[in-house]
């Protein structure tokens, strides 16, 4: 890497903020040389928590901002009168390009409308959809949109895949990256206007991997690597996804745990029975990218740990050094403004 990658993180936004925010990002600056991290929020707070850690003090500063958004505040009333609150003044940074991205586990209606309103669309890009990685049976897959955009267009959809092509070769390494669009079915005959609308669209698209719809059930065993739809589809099945997911991982360890033969089964099996349960877990693939903005904002779970904080300021490295922001710049500019957009939390 040739130059530090400097990530602006909101230290009071999530469950657990500010104390596994803090430790998430210390342990990012202490596996890497390459990464500098500005803390956003209460400077004694911040202060207090950074006196329990040994780290390289010259990859952390402090930003002091004196105000919070809560999840129970008007996303967009909040932004626009807390101009000291740790969201904006770490958005700010990232607009004024002293910082190169911007990681919360605060508010997601604050931080999609910041990211809108202070950081800003790309020029041609017609809405900023959210994409999380999702495990599969195969590795992982791109959910886009999960959140951002609950009435999406046509058009919106394919720029969702063609970012979502970008994201997933550059930054996860797939060459030739599989994209389908989700579907109640493998017709072309069924499923709503949008869907319909969307499908002849992608067909035509000449620098997409476009292999035709994708059912639900499909996503899991790896089905695509671009997993497209609208915000209002893509919740659902990531909420879905995430409550199945920890139902089973529970009800497992329960069943291990059962009897006598079971937990003698159990150790045996352990190791094996821990790397796979592992692959399952949100956490290690960071948060989800506000992709087509002027700048890198990514918003990771509300309960994250340390974990997926730093987990997300590593993904924010990768995106940077790969370059994301100008490759979806280059491919989706246009000579008109993109309109003006609202986009309220999910």
């Amino acid at each position: 890497m040739s130059k530090q990658i400097r990530v602006a993180v909101d230290a009071m936004g999530g469950d657990n903020a500010p104390g596994e925010i803090v430790k998430g990002a210390v342990e990012a600056v202490s596996e890497s040389s390459d990464i500098f991290v500005f803390l956003v929020g209460r400077e004694e707070v911040i202060a207090k928590e950074l006196a329990n850690y040994t780290y390289p003090k010259e990859q952390i500063t402090i930003v002091n901002a004196t105000e919070e958004i809560t999840c129970e505040e008007t996303p967009v009333i909040a932004v626009k009168k807390k101009k000291d609150s740790s969201i904006v003044v770490a958005l700010n940074l990232v607009k004024d390009k002293k910082a190169d991205a911007f990681v919360s586990a605060g508010s997601t209606g604050a931080v999609l409308v910041g990211g809108l309103t202070i950081v800003r669309r790309i020029r041609g890009v017609e809405r900023t959809p959210l994409a999380p990685l999702i495990p599969t049976e195969n590795g992982v897959s791109l959910l886009i949109d999960c959140g951002a955009n609950v009435d999406a267009k046509p058009s919106q959809l394919v720029q969702f895949a063609r970012m979502g092509s970008i994201y997933m070769k550059h930054v996860v390494g797939i060459e030739n990256p599989r994209v389908a669009l989700v579907n109640i079915g493998m017709e072309e005959e069924k499923g709503n206007m949008l869907v319909k609308d969307t499908y002849p669209l992608l067909k035509e698209c000449r620098d997409i991997n476009f292999t035709g719809f994708i059912e639900a059930r499909e996503i899991p065993h790896g089905g695509a690597d671009v997993i497209v739809c609208d915000a209002f589809v893509g919740n659902v099945i990531l909420k879905l996804y995430e409550g199945l997911a920890a139902t089973l991982i529970s009800k497992i360890k329960d069943g291990l745990k059962s009897t006598t033969v079971s937990k003698i089964g159990a150790a045996m099996a352990k190791p094996a029975l821990k790397k796979t349960l592992k692959s399952f877990d949100t956490a290690q693939y960071g948060g989800a990218p506000m992709l087509g903005l002027n700048g890198l904002v990514v918003k990771t779970h509300g309960s994250a740990k340390s974990m997926e904080i730093k987990n997300s300021i590593r993904q924010c490295a990768v995106f940077v050094e790969q370059e994301i922001e100008a490759k979806i710049r280059g491919h989706l500019v246009t000579e008109e403004p993109a309109a003006r957009e609202t986009s309220k939390e999910e």
